[in-house]
């Protein structure tokens, strides 16, 4: 669990890396697990944003992706309700329940991984109260150099902002510099855990070594949706931690009463999002 220094660093920054959630052992066994997933599945489709184009300065650059991976491999699925993240989970957004909305892995291949631009996931899923975030597991090390994750330090207070949705929704580099994100370096077995509201990008790959996350985007099930968008996830609506406080008593989306029956700090359209 988080102690008070790094709780009150969530407060302020909207996100908070933890060390070695994973050992180097473990780091290393769900990276191989990963690009034999990628392997299996020979998907060649490149989802690398039309936006991101600009973000890596004109440069062709590529990733290989599988969301839903627990539905490729059990190491993954049992990932999914490891206390050792899902208590963090919950003190993020401020409740012992914790929803799966999806996953998604991503590699940054060698030497060209493609850069996400800066934005918040917000505006791909949008919620009532803003009770969801998302943790990154960096199963090999991130450096600058890989193209780690870049974070906007305290963005998420200032709420949802808008996006430009020409090449995947995008913040505008005249509003929101680059240069104002933080790099976040990571070493293998690390994780980083943010707001959907924490403005974020990430750069090129450009080193020798691939770049190997995965990404569980997580929800207090008492938070309605406010669109239906981006639900048709596998398993979404799994609980990974507490209980389901609603009973899935739900309506449709945006509905006051709740969210879809199949399924932010405490304080849009189907894509893929990512850092």
């Amino acid at each position: 669990m988080l102690n008070a220094e790094q709780m009150a660093d969530y407060e302020r920054d909207g996100f908070v890396l933890v060390k070695g959630v994973l050992t180097p052992e473990e780091a290393a066994a769900l990276r191989q697990e990963a690009h034999d997933v990628l392997a299996r599945i020979n998907d060649t489709s490149d989802p690398t944003w039309g936006s991101a184009r600009e973000a890596a300065g004109g440069r062709q650059t590529r990733l290989q992706h599988c969301h839903d991976t627990q539905f490729h491999s059990a190491a993954f699925s049992r990932l999914l309700v490891d206390r050792r993240w899902t208590e963090v989970a919950g003190q993020t957004i401020g409740t012992p329940n914790v929803q799966l909305h999806h996953t998604k892995l991503f590699v940054k291949p060698p030497e060209n991984g493609s850069p996400f631009p800066m934005h918040q996931d917000h505006p791909f899923f949008p919620h009532t109260h803003h009770r969801m975030g998302a943790v990154i597991f960096f199963l090999d090390g991130a450096s600058e150099e890989k193209g780690c994750l870049r974070v906007v330090p305290g963005s998420y207070k200032q709420g949802p902002q808008e996006h430009l949705e020409e090449g995947s929704y995008h913040l505008s580099a005249e509003t929101w510099p680059p240069e104002q994100a933080v790099p976040v370096p990571c070493e293998p077995g690390d994780a980083i855990f943010f707001s959907y509201l924490t403005v974020h990008s990430s750069g090129v790959n450009t080193s020798s070594e691939a770049r190997t996350t995965w990404l569980i985007q997580y929800r207090d099930p008492a938070d309605p949706p406010l669109t239906d968008q981006h639900t048709h996830s596998l398993g979404q609506g799994m609980i990974l931690a507490g209980i389901d406080p609603t009973g899935r008593k739900h309506a449709a989306a945006g509905d006051a009463t709740g969210g879809p029956a199949m399924g932010g700090p405490a304080m849009g359209v189907m894509g893929t999002m990512g850092g």
